[in-house]
């Protein structure tokens, strides 16, 4: 198998998550809605993984966890809800102009149903200013959406200075949490979250699982309709399995947290400065600090993200430019333009995630393959004929 570099896309499960989910494809198949033996199994496995996963995160009530099938979903439910729930108060929402297309585009709908949203800029790092947000706020401002940390860049949001002026405001602040959870320390109570979205599959869970944490007295208009599950705040038949699964990945996690973001911030920034010194025209995307300690996005003048991806996957190292969810789409980065880089003079940026299966060895190798693989397609683009590689 290749070097795989993508894992802010995706994880692979870890085998302990696998193990706690099998009983719940077999033997404990049972609805955790039914009122039977089978049925009163699942909804024990379910509350208690409710319970984990809200510890997690500081949470005090295990109620305040809500499963839904993943970021995306829990993401328009946070938005869409919350904006819905308080429009009689207000229709104005404050988000940035790097979210997830997940809130952008939830946003984006709700601009088409007479809300008005305030996309604040980022400056050159990709870093947002709290003053900016205190000064985007209105008396008809019911809902603030800003992710955690950056899924391209790794660049990481001030959530608590943003929950605190949210809550001197009685505003309701969604945190999209999905990249930052595992590898940051995540506490609703003291960040003054309102709204927090997860993932199971970024954090070696599996996929079709997310959570909305919803603090308690919080009103949120359902997106799904067709049952009472998760207390009537999103109707399906839930997914045990999943959610057994879930809370194990985010209880190994919290587990590994402090030693897997050393030992992968050593990692990132050895890959870094080999790459920034041994090829010219390269420069990193987002603020040297201020990021996730497994995320690196560099630019490379003169050289399509798209071939360099390419070529890099030829030779078994798999990496990404921009979010997952954009895969196939033409566009530049959207995160990128908003931090004032140009394809045209910048070049294409590529993510780099590294994760628990990273290792030395790799990264030696990438920075042994980089320099020849950016040279050739260098060449053939001032040539001007097909890149080669």
């Amino acid at each position: 198998m290749g070097i795989y570099l993508d894992y802010n896309a995706t994880t692979p499960m870890r085998p302990e998550v696998l193990d706690a989910m099998k009983p719940y494809f077999d033997s404990r198949f049972g609805n955790a809605s039914s009122t039977h033996s089978r049925g009163r199994e699942a909804k024990r496995a379910l509350e208690e993984a409710r319970e984990t996963i809200a510890s997690a995160f500081g949470a005090r009530e295990k109620e305040s966890v809500v499963f839904v099938s993943g970021g995306t979903e829990a993401d328009n439910l946070a938005v869409k809800g919350a904006a819905w729930a308080a429009r009689e108060r207000g229709r104005h929402i404050v988000t940035s102009a790097v979210e997830h297309p997940a809130v952008i585009s939830a946003c984006q709908a709700l601009e088409q149903q007479g809300f008005e949203i305030t996309y604040l800029p980022v400056d050159g790092e990709g870093l947002i200013d709290p003053e900016m947000v205190k000064g985007s706020l209105r008396t008809d401002t019911t809902v603030i959406s800003l992710m955690h940390a950056n899924n391209e860049t790794g660049v990481i949001f001030p959530i608590s200075e943003i929950g605190q002026l949210a809550r001197e405001r009685g505003i309701v602040f969604h945190a999209d949490a999905v990249q930052a959870f595992g590898r940051l320390p995540v506490d609703v109570e003291a960040q003054g979250v309102t709204l927090l979205t997860l993932s199971g599959h970024k954090i070696y869970g599996p996929k079709g699982i997310g959570v909305l944490y919803v603090r308690p007295g919080t009103r949120i208009v359902p997106q799904m309709h067709g049952g009472e599950q998760e207390r009537g705040v999103r109707a399906g038949t839930a997914n045990v399995a999943a959610a057994v699964g879930m809370a194990c990945a985010a209880r190994l996690a919290i587990e590994s947290m402090q030693t897997e973001r050393l030992r992968l911030g050593m990692l990132r920034d050895r890959l870094e400065a080999g790459i920034l010194h041994r090829i010219a025209g390269t420069r990193r995307n987002g603020d040297r600090d201020r990021r996730l300690p497994n995320t690196s996005n560099i630019s490379f003048q003169e050289v399509r993200e798209d071939s360099l991806m390419v070529a890099l996957d030829l030779e078994g190292v798999e990496v990404s430019a921009g979010a997952a969810c954009a895969s196939g789409s033409l566009e530049p980065s959207h995160v990128l333009h908003a931090m004032g880089r140009r394809p045209d003079t910048d070049g294409g940026g590529i993510r780099f995630s590294l994760g628990a299966g990273t290792t030395e060895a790799e990264i030696q190798r990438v920075l042994d393959l980089l320099p020849g693989v950016v040279e050739r397609i260098r060449t053939a683009t001032l040539q001007g004929v097909g890149v080669r590689v």
